[in-house]
């Protein structure tokens, strides 16, 4: 019994030796190396603070709209929606929050640091009383500033995202997620167009198309941008913040919850609890899951724009 656990022991350190001479190898190759923002994404950007902030934006009058997008989203999952918007007489603006997208990553990744970010970006862009669109973790955000500041909020639209806290206290995580391991498998992963491919089409919903390498890429570049690795196990170690349901009954701005039908990742049970604490009714889009922006853009335009006329 003794030299056959001296084997199995023998055996686990040689695999750990290996994997982290695997992992040394992978940190010094061009897989997932990062970069600077400016070299992934060409803008347009603006100076906030000290934090270079990238966004996206179409139309050039009427009434604001701010989208906010979720965890592991670039401003580039509203092209379908923004461009809709804008027809209809708004100016419509979609802010990277950091980690995530392509703004400079030296925020700290709660509603600590992205409330004052969106605040010093409306003011950079002269946008006033905005209706604001969170999607997944962007809902905590847009329903955290209409607690904060309803008389600078024109409205909220809460999609695919309850606005609930989730995760945190889990500061131990920061002491397992080291380097060289979690650097490596953070770069595998995030540039693995299969294991990308199946997040995107799980979130997508029902009938997701077949995704070219050219649309994974719009999720897998943004984690290029350096210090992205360090500020997601800042994100881990904090969890996804939000408002308590107590805070979402005392939000007073206009209001409304719109989701997927079919999300798999954020259940409409979630949804529908958000939705009796603001006191409003939930809104379904048929034939979508989580990415309802991407998979029934129309139809999500139609109920932003209707929250808007409200």
């Amino acid at each position: 019994m003794k030299r056959i656990l001296r084997v199995i022991l023998a055996v686990l350190v040689a695999l750990l030796l290996l994997c982290t001479v695997a992992a040394f190898a992978i940190d010094v190759s061009p897989l997932g190396a990062s970069r600077p923002a400016r070299s992934l994404y060409a803008g347009p950007y603006v100076q906030v603070g000290a934090t270079l902030v990238a966004y996206r934006r179409w139309g050039t009058r009427g009434t604001p709209v701010v989208l906010l997008g979720g965890a592991a989203e670039p401003t580039w999952v509203w092209h379908a929606v923004g461009p809709r918007l804008a027809a209809a007489k708004h100016r419509v603006f979609a802010i990277d929050l950091p980690p995530f997208g392509y703004t400079q990553r030296n925020v700290q990744p709660t509603l600590r640091g992205w409330l004052p970010l969106l605040h010093g970006f409306e003011r950079r862009l002269g946008i006033n009383r905005p209706l604001l669109v969170g999607h997944s973790l962007g809902a905590g955000v847009a329903a955290a500033e209409a607690l904060e500041r309803p008389r600078d909020v024109g409205g909220i639209v809460l999609l695919d995202g309850d606005a609930l806290p989730f995760g945190g206290g889990h500061s131990w995580l920061t002491h397992v997620l080291v380097y060289p391991w979690f650097n490596a498998a953070f770069r595998l992963v995030t540039s693995s167009d299969w294991l990308v491919g199946r997040v995107v089409r799980n979130a997508w919903g029902p009938n997701a198309p077949k995704f070219p390498h050219a649309t994974l890429a719009e999720f897998e570049q943004p984690f290029r941008v350096t210090g992205t690795s360090t500020e997601l196990r800042a994100l881990v170690s904090h969890g996804l913040p939000g408002v308590s349901l107590n805070g979402l009954k005392k939000i007073t701005v206009r209001r409304a919850v719109v989701w997927g039908a079919d999300d798999s990742v954020d259940s409409v049970a979630s949804g529908r609890a958000s939705a009796a604490a603001l006191g409003v009714p939930l809104e379904l889009i048929p034939d979508a899951g989580h990415l309802s922006m991407l998979a029934q853009p129309a139809r999500v335009a139609e109920r932003i724009l209707r929250a808007a006329r409200s």
